[in-house]
């Protein structure tokens, strides 16, 4: 790993950055299967930095902003990791697993701007730093340079990528227009869930068995893995986004809420208010102090005071333990949805990782 490189992380291990412990991986088939996983983010990492370079300064510091501020990735390990059921980091696995994360943090820049978000992986984010004009445009930056990556990996490759972007903004078109009058808004958010994260990171885990070569037979399993465990991972950032841990989460308490972003324990406690007398006046203590603040009120004031604990009435809520226990739900099918793949490393690691999923508190 090039530790020269701002944006290229030393010392972080898939042991740590999934919560695998060594114990876990004990054999020396699995020891070299972690090191295969390792040497291949590594390469992702160094191939990330490298593609995030255009023609001037300000495009390279802004398309690096995010990349620098830090990041799970998620995606390109999970392509890592289904590589490995076939000829595991071939060239063509480590573009693939850069240029789904390059689309990834594209969706940031331009997510940010919609939600009118003003943190992000603990730094302000991009339109509070340089306006809304210069993150879109640096949104779409990254999005053409992951389409160049990707024309080079064959027809199934780009075909697959465009039909992930096409899901990734009917997601966000769907979130922003909301559901019908005749839709649940359950099933609305979960499908909203599925389309903007789901989607890619199913992504990511068929382009590892497509371009490693692996079996065929892998590839609904991974894919249908992929799609359940997104959803799970979007629902434990809707428990996340409650807590008052600032200095972990990186964001204040219910910024989601505050910004007026539906999140399930909301959804939950609307459908509860309905016969709950309890979770009603909750639910219109939350709306009411949401508007005075975001009017004017601003934060230090009594009506940020109040929604403050409204928030943590949230977050200690039935509704929030229901939503947890959907995202365990979400992350136990992901899991029986890999049977079919043979039994070892992979599968082993796979399972972990939708553990680590659940587990994040931050």
């Amino acid at each position: 790993m090039n530790a020269a490189l701002p944006g290229i992380r030393s010392g972080k291990s898939l042991s740590a950055t999934l919560g695998f412990a060594d114990r876990v991986f004990s054999s020396a088939e699995e020891r070299r299967f972690v090191s295969a996983v390792e040497e291949g983010l590594e390469a992702v990492e160094a191939r990330l930095f490298s593609e995030m370079s255009f023609t001037d300064n300000l495009a390279d510091v802004t398309s690096r902003y995010l990349l620098v501020a830090g990041g799970k990735r998620v995606r390109p390990t999970l392509a890592l990791l289904t590589a490995q059921l076939g000829d595991g980091n071939e060239p063509a696995v480590i573009s693939a697993a850069a240029a789904i994360e390059i689309t990834h943090l594209a969706s940031l820049y331009h997510d940010d701007v919609m939600d009118e978000a003003v943190v992000r992986r603990g730094v302000p984010s991009a339109q509070a730093v340089w306006g809304n004009s210069v993150a879109i445009l640096t949104g779409d930056l990254l999005f053409a340079r992951a389409s160049k990556l990707v024309a080079s990996l064959g027809e199934e490759t780009i075909r697959l990528q465009s039909d992930t972007f096409e899901r990734l903004c009917l997601g966000q078109l769907h979130e922003t227009i909301g559901p019908r009058d005749d839709e649940d808004p359950v099933a609305h958010y979960l499908q909203v869930l599925s389309d903007k994260t789901g989607s890619l990171i199913a992504a990511a885990a068929q382009t590892g068995i497509i371009l490693s070569g692996a079996s065929r037979d892998y590839q609904k399993p991974v894919t249908v893995f992929g799609e359940k465990i997104g959803i799970a991972f979007q629902l434990i950032d809707d428990v996340i986004d409650l807590s008052p841990l600032v200095e972990t989460t990186g964001k204040k308490a219910g910024t989601d809420l505050r910004s007026g972003v539906s999140t399930l324990p909301m959804l939950f406690l609307r459908q509860r208010a309905v016969t709950d007398p309890a979770a009603e006046g909750l639910l219109a203590r939350l709306e009411r102090d949401v508007t005075a603040v975001n009017t004017g009120a601003g934060p230090g004031s009594a009506d940020d005071a109040d929604l403050t604990l409204a928030i943590d009435e949230l977050r200690n809520h039935e509704v929030t333990r229901q939503t947890l226990a959907e995202a365990q739900r979400w992350a136990r099918e992901a899991v029986d949805a890999i049977t079919p793949l043979p039994n070892g490393p992979v599968k082993k690691a796979l399972t972990r990782f939708a553990d680590s999923i659940v587990a994040r508190t931050h």
